[in-house]
């Protein structure tokens, strides 16, 4: 459904310190750097930061989120302590297994260093 998700960054070289992190514990390639604006490519997507085009300040999407898919619940702490580690702020309920209405789910949240709201998320198999 989607071709990329692309964020805004008002330091790119802090934005790339904190998703260098947060994704290479997910498995994710260094990105390509293209001026003003980088790209991490997988074969599901890609994923973008920016300095906004239009020189103005980068802002945060107020109720919005961008997840990111991890293969454990082991993983999801990593890229949550891995966030952290690197100019992340937690936000929401601590890391850990939620009761959803499609199951089990790991989840952690992070805000990156502009305050975009990231969650990573483990999807237990079904019993």
């Amino acid at each position: 459904m989607f071709s990329h998700i692309m964020v805004g960054a008002n330091d790119l070289d802090k934005a790339r310190k904190f998703y260098d992190a947060t994704l290479g514990v997910l498995g994710v390639p260094a990105p390509f750097m293209d001026g003003h604006r980088f790209f991490y490519r997988t074969k599901t997507g890609v994923f973008g930061v920016t300095k906004p085009i239009d020189g103005k300040t980068a802002t945060h999407a107020n109720g919005g989120t961008i997840g990111f898919a991890c293969t454990s619940a082991e993983q999801v702490d990593a890229w949550h302590k891995a966030g952290l580690e690197n100019g992340g702020t937690t936000c929401e309920n601590p890391p850990g297994m939620r009761q959803g209405s499609t199951g089990k789910l790991h989840l952690a949240y992070l805000r990156d260093p502009d305050g975009n709201k990231l969650c990573a998320m483990y999807r237990y198999p079904k019993e």
